[in-house]
């Protein structure tokens, strides 16, 4: 008893007591402690010094999960591209397809029947169109032998500057003693070699072209189906914001393809009228390719131009030349300042930046096929962010 009251002089003193007095004074004494001595750190301070730690490891680990993700899903846009674009162009032609199906539907038809009716309809409308197509590119082929002199003698400036070009330059860069006595070989190569090496890539696209009018069949007739299963791969509490996020990526395909096809019939009726005004070949032919052909961004002016001078190269003029560089220019300009914002902008609220590094990016990864879809893709990767709350400061950057 006495050595408990030596140990502790006060028997109301309690261990939680002691306790709170120890972690008490344990700053002060080591503030007050000698200047050799090693502070030790508060336990509070080292949980909290652990917390951000850990803290700071997981968003490391969220970034490079991130980073390793975006890079797995480029890569797979850029090697899957041609099934990628195969099921885009699909999708675009079910929404082309879907209210002639509707019309349809109206009167009793079965959705079934009367998918394979519109299906059918579009593939008759492409059939004829090719053959068209065909038939008038083998009359000008037939004719292009008349056309040889007028070709030669609109070609003669551009080889004797080539020429002279290449005298200037072996003037100022002589060639050497063993360069004048190698003899160079050329091979060569025709269209039939060409195909030959190309075959299986050849083969490839034609195959997967087939597969569209049985994907589009599929879209149109399970089209309830599909949406209801999509909507089903959403937990509940989001299964609302996705119906309307799809409603939304919907209407907007549907203006996308409704407002192109009214400018590009816009354009094909201008360009038929100057065409056949100038007294074109094939002017109502040449009208349609060079107005639809123009709505291709940026490269569309250029390439809306060369079928109308190719067409007449036989009796091209320095006045037909500008009539036509300068219609086909302005229009252009008409439909791409004028009507695409007063029809699209709307409805696609993207910004001119946004478009541009869209076109450049999607041309990069699929040519010429990923300019024609950058816009519906960037339009819909939009409405996903506007729809989305963590994402919505992208989709704000997207748009106007």
């Amino acid at each position: 008893m006495p050595d408990q009251l030596l140990d502790n002089p006060n028997p109301a003193e309690t261990r939680e007591e002691r306790d709170a007095e120890l972690n008490a004074a344990a700053p002060k004494v080591a503030s007050a402690g000698t200047a050799g001595a090693v502070p030790v750190p508060h336990p509070a301070a080292r949980s909290a010094a652990a917390e951000a730690e850990r803290r700071l490891l997981l968003r490391l680990q969220a970034s490079a999960v991130l980073i390793l993700a975006a890079a797995a899903v480029l890569s797979l846009v850029y090697f899957a591209k041609l099934i990628l674009v195969v099921v885009l162009i699909s999708i675009l032609m079910s929404f082309v397809l879907a209210p002639v199906v509707e019309f349809l539907i109206g009167f009793g038809i079965p959705r079934g029947l009367c998918a394979l009716i519109a299906v059918s309809m579009l593939v008759a409308l492409l059939s004829g169109a090719t053959y068209f197509s065909y038939n008038r590119a083998m009359d000008f082929i037939h004719e292009l032998p008349k056309y040889t002199a007028k070709i030669h003698q609109l070609m003669a400036p551009v080889r004797e500057q080539a020429e002279q070009i290449e005298k200037t330059t072996e003037t100022v860069l002589p060639s050497s003693a063993e360069d004048q006595k190698t003899v160079t070989v050329k091979q060569s190569s025709s269209w039939t070699d060409f195909v030959s090496k190309n075959a299986n890539t050849v083969s490839e696209i034609v195959l997967a072209l087939t597969f569209i009018p049985f994907l589009v069949f599929f879209m149109l007739s399970w089209k309830d189906h599909v949406r209801s299963a999509t909507l089903m791969l959403f937990r509940m509490e989001n299964r609302n914001s996705a119906y309307v996020m799809l409603g939304l990526v919907a209407g907007m395909i549907r203006s996308f393809i409704i407002g192109n096809f009214i400018i590009g019939a816009f354009l094909s009726a201008c360009s038929i009228a100057v065409f056949g005004l100038i007294g074109l070949p094939y002017f109502y032919f040449l009208g349609i390719i060079s107005g639809f052909v123009s709505l291709i961004p940026y490269l569309g002016v250029i390439l809306a131009i060369l079928p109308p001078l190719v067409a007449d190269l036989g009796h091209l003029t320095t006045a037909k030349v500008l009539v036509i560089v300068g219609s086909v220019l302005g229009l252009h300009l008409i439909a791409m300042n004028v009507l695409y914002p007063q029809i699209l902008g709307k409805r696609l609220q993207l910004n001119p930046l946004a478009v541009t590094l869209a076109l450049l990016f999607w041309g990069w990864l699929w040519g010429a096929m990923g300019l024609i879809l950058a816009v519906p893709i960037t339009g819909a990767v939009k409405i996903i962010c506007d729809n989305i709350e963590r994402l919505r400061p992208y989709g704000a950057w997207l748009g106007e």
